[in-house]
């Protein structure tokens, strides 16, 4: 039988929305949406691997848990979900932030508590498509991770840090990722521990911890600790896209780097990832002018 808990959120509150960051492309194994609307993770928590199933019921979210970590899971179940976030502490300085605040007032910044499952996607996304990204994520789980506990179908728990580094390198050339990808995937597994750890530390000291592995810079910890801490001001810099969709959103320019978002998102210091989330639900976007880049098939290198 599962595990059962109710948490009941103080004001408007979205779901779907709110955990929508932890889905790693539409085949993720370790995330399902149900036709019902329920929302599966399946997670390797610090007892063990679990499984929760999320629905909303009226103004409150049911959760289930099944599997070793399901205490766990429920455990963290308000921080999973937002509790810990404080939206008020936001305050929209652009007429387009103060519209997409205004229609989106249930989203929350949540927060896993677990470092290394955010970290390894993170990963594997660095200077590939999204689409590279997640196949390799959806391949690697499916043939190295362990099948999720509970009911759920065709979900998949990501393997424990000893079979991640037990993974041969022909494994990670079948999934598409690069030797400098895998290397700093196995650095970051020798040292999970200290790497966990960082799920209780303030910004600045956990985005050096996440950073003392080589392969892992301001890019990869800002998209980790945004979802592993609910941090509201990991903004991501060294992205492709995000600062010319800031920089077009809030001023109709093209061409923004990295200094210029800086500058526009300096009116929302310690809230500059919320004003980022925010702006990207606004869907004011540059218009596409190049082709989109091309897979890379490292199978055949």
């Amino acid at each position: 039988m599962p595990a059962h808990r109710r948490w009941t959120p103080s004001g408007p509150y979205d779901l779907a929305r709110s955990l929508s960051v932890l889905r790693r492309g539409p085949g993720d194994p370790s995330f399902q949406v149900t036709a019902d609307g329920a929302i599966w993770r399946a997670s390797r928590t610090p007892q063990g691997a679990g499984t929760i199933r999320l629905a909303g019921r009226g103004e409150a979210v049911e959760a289930q848990a099944w599997g070793p970590g399901a205490d766990w899971l429920l455990e963290h179940l308000p921080a999973l979900l937002g509790a810990e976030d404080d939206p008020s502490a936001f305050t929209p300085r652009h007429r387009l932030v103060h519209q997409a605040h205004r229609r989106h007032p249930g989203l929350r910044l949540i927060r896993t508590g677990l470092v290394l499952e955010s970290l390894i996607p993170s990963i594997l996304e660095q200077k590939v498509t999204s689409d590279e990204a997640y196949r390799a994520w959806r391949l690697l789980l499916w043939r190295h991770g362990e099948p999720a506990p509970g009911p759920a179908e065709r979900m998949r728990v990501m393997p424990d840090p000893r079979a991640w580094a037990l993974i041969p390198s022909w494994e990670w050339h079948r999934a598409g990722v690069d030797a400098k990808r895998s290397s700093t995937i196995l650095r970051a597994v020798r040292a999970a521990r200290r790497l966990e750890e960082a799920a209780a530390m303030d910004l600045p000291a956990a985005s050096a911890r996440l950073q003392a592995i080589p392969g892992v810079g301001p890019w990869t910890a800002a998209e980790t600790l945004q979802r592993s801490n609910g941090t509201p001001d990991a903004i991501t810099v060294g992205d492709l896209h995000l600062p010319r969709i800031i920089g077009y959103a809030l001023t109709g320019e093209r061409g923004t780097d990295d200094a210029a978002m800086l500058e526009l998102l300096a009116p929302y210091a310690g809230q500059r990832h919320r004003a980022a989330r925010l702006i990207l639900l606004s869907g004011r976007v540059p218009p596409r002018r190049a082709p989109r880049f091309s897979v890379r098939d490292f199978r055949a290198i």
